[in-house]
């Protein structure tokens, strides 16, 4: 007869085996390298970067070089270079606008990088201007993830840099300047640590629960009034809203991968703190970095958003009354960013 003591030890090391299982991620699909749908066939023109990557851009506004102003538009968690950004053409034309917008490393067309991090996302950038040649110096617009590549500009090449923009910034609760009596009351830091954990200890689990079809997950991204005030769910009804963060998408392992590893990055420990960062235009009149926010954002607090504006004095402070974590797509918000960027009053 079986003993007690034989039947738990099979009972015990069999759910171990199915713990350790769950954490696990399922092999990656064949040629399997981007975020792209057809990973094979590249549409966009594409730049080599020193390491070997291949890094996908598009050029919008003005020709090159017929421009008066250069940006470039780094693009947020699960979009790529065909985001939108709505520049008045009226606004495109007077000012002379050049945009460049790439896609990030993993993204679109673009070839992940397996040693990402916050510096490397700033050198995709320093190549990508170099080899384009769009000048000794060029403006830098941020949209909420794309926030850490440019935090990281302004750590590693502020001299190349002639303005700055961050439009709903990312918070990084692990920043050491954050007083712990201001973030330990905000949810969203648990959340994020939380996910920090799962995200680096058990990706099979976090995989599953973003596909599995019993409970609710990623769906809430869309029109959830948890994550979305009233203003942000009326854009959702009129855009496409998150694709790459649909359960079809993310059964792609690489999908998966990439926003994974992008999400590490940006909410892992960096290198520098950004709230002892120096003013890298101190020599002009004018501040020349800009923090847009939504007072309504449930994604990003607005108190840290004025903590670090409050830090880093030299940083002007914009805030929307009803804005939510969407306002780049509110009508007249980017017109906004790009006066003020480009004609200081």
């Amino acid at each position: 007869m079986v003993s007690k003591t034989a039947i738990v030890l099979v009972l015990v090391v069999g759910l171990l085996g199915m713990v350790y299982q769950a954490t696990q991620l399922p092999p990656p699909p064949p040629q399997s390298q981007s975020l792209n749908e057809s990973p094979v066939s590249v549409s966009s023109p594409r730049i080599r970067l020193s390491d070997g990557r291949y890094l996908a851009y598009t050029e919008k506004g003005v020709p090159r070089n017929q421009s008066y102003h250069t940006i470039i538009i780094v693009h947020g968690f699960g979009s790529s270079k065909d985001m939108t950004f709505l520049a008045p053409q009226e606004l495109v034309q007077e000012l002379g606008l050049y945009f460049l917008l790439y896609d990030r490393a993993g993204y679109g067309e673009s070839d992940p990088n397996p040693t990402r991090t916050v510096k490397s996302e700033s050198n995709d950038i320093l190549q990508l201007a170099d080899q384009l040649q769009i000048g000794s110096k060029f403006y830098l617009i941020g949209v909420s993830m794309g926030s850490y590549p440019t935090w990281s500009c302004l750590k590693y090449i502020p001299h190349r840099l002639a303005g700055v923009a961050f439009i709903v910034p990312v918070i990084n609760y692990q920043w050491p300047s954050f007083p712990e009596n201001l973030i330990s009351v905000d949810y969203r830091r648990k959340i994020v640590k939380w996910s920090l954990c799962i995200a680096k200890y058990a990706p099979g689990i976090l995989h599953w629960w973003a596909t599995q079809k019993w409970f609710p997950s990623t769906n809430v991204l869309e029109r959830n009034s948890i994550l979305f005030n009233n203003r942000d769910i009326e854009v959702l009804k009129k855009t496409k809203g998150f694709q790459m963060l649909t359960k079809d998408r993310l059964r792609d392992r690489c999908v998966f991968d990439i926003l994974r590893d992008d999400f590490l990055v940006g909410f892992g420990d960096w290198e520098f703190d950004p709230m002892e960062l120096s003013n890298p235009f101190a020599d002009q009149n004018e501040s020349s970095v800009h923090i847009w926010q939504g007072y309504e954002d449930k994604v990003v607090p607005f108190q840290l958003q004025r903590y670090i504006s409050r830090k880093l004095p030299w940083i002007k402070h914009h805030e929307v009354a009803d804005g939510g974590h969407l306002i780049v797509h509110y009508n007249g918000l980017c017109e906004s960013v790009l006066r003020a960027l480009l004609v200081p009053v």
